[in-house]
């Protein structure tokens, strides 16, 4: 079973183009969705937790830089990484991210309470010197063509996918080599980190391109991961059809690949958005029962069914599933 964290409300600062807001009809649109998606999963028996509203209209500082709004709460994903009973908090790059963890903190603590073990990373100074101002400059294939250099240690938990034992991981544009070798050194041993290479010039969260859904079972991303890894081999691998979402709405959104941003309710069952046909059938003829909820107004602001939801706790047995 899942106990899952996601946003409740959160009035968001997104902003595709700069000075362009999403109009408020989207917003409300939403957050309708989030709370039809709240019910789904809530009927089939799970506990949803949802946290603090955190007002984002205001400017906020730290002693080396200032900002002039946040951007959201509604991605627990991005922000924390649960790795069995320890709860981690990502010292994320986007310094408009930078106090989003407050929206959790009542949930943390009452974890912390309950049990969990919860910990920081550093909180990262973010200043200049950690961005490459020129990185759109740098070769693409290069190994240093990410925003983000090794000033410090950096990452987001959305870079992170646990299958059991083993944790699969990403450099991105918001996690360097520095932030995964932190979580390296502060999980328990007995956990086993892949650090995997798409084939992405833009690449940020890996849930849109590496998705592990049942024992046995992946999806994958044809344009990211057109080389399978050799840690997969034996494995049921297929590749996320073409996201149906039309030109005037992908325009709103990062990647349209957010489609294969799925959800897992247990090995067997999957939320998917109503509207991607092509991957409803995908799923059902490969053997999962599959659960379509209308979410088109939240994959605007930059995520889907994985990003707004964090499992907590999950039933059953923590098993390896690689040699």
């Amino acid at each position: 079973m899942l106990e899952a964290t996601m946003p409740e409300d959160s009035k968001e600062f997104f902003i595709r183009h700069v000075g362009n807001r999403l109009p408020q009809s989207h917003y409300d649109a939403a957050c309708a969705e989030l709370d039809g998606l709240a019910e789904v999963i809530a009927s089939r028996g799970i506990e949803v937790t949802r946290p603090d509203r955190l007002e984002q209209a205001r400017p906020f500082s730290t002693p080396n830089w200032s900002a002039p709004s946040g951007l959201y709460a509604a991605m627990p994903r991005d922000i924390l990484l649960v790795v069995g009973d320890t709860i981690i908090e990502s010292p994320m790059s986007w310094r408009s991210r930078y106090f989003e963890i407050e929206a959790y903190r009542p949930l943390l603590k009452d974890y912390f309470n309950h049990g969990a073990k919860w910990i920081s990373a550093p909180k990262p100074q973010l200043l200049d010197e950690l961005y490459q101002w020129d990185y759109d400059k740098i070769d693409p294939l290069s190994n240093n063509k990410f925003v983000v250099n090794e000033f410090e240690p950096v990452f987001d938990a959305a870079d992170f996918i646990k299958c059991g034992y083993d944790i699969f991981a990403q450099l991105s544009h918001v996690t360097n080599a520095m932030g995964i070798e932190w979580v390296r050194r502060h999980i328990d041993s007995k956990y086993k980190i892949h650090v995997i290479k798409p084939v992405d010039s833009a690449p940020m969260h890996i849930d849109a391109t590496f998705m592990p859904l049942a024992p046995g079972k992946i999806l994958l991303n044809p344009e990211r991961m057109p080389v399978v890894p050799e840690v997969l081999k034996g494995w049921d691998i297929k590749y996320a059809p073409k996201s149906t979402i039309p030109d005037s709405h992908a325009m709103y959104m990062s990647s349209t690949w957010t489609s294969m941003n799925v959800l897992m309710l247990d090995p067997k069952t999957v939320v998917v958005e109503e509207q991607e046909a092509p991957l409803i059938e995908m799923l059902a003829d490969w053997g999962f029962e599959v659960v379509p909820v209308p979410f088109r107004n939240v994959m605007r602001f930059g995520g889907a069914f994985h990003c707004v939801t964090c499992d907590v706790r999950r039933r059953g047995d923590l098993l390896s599933y690689f040699n």
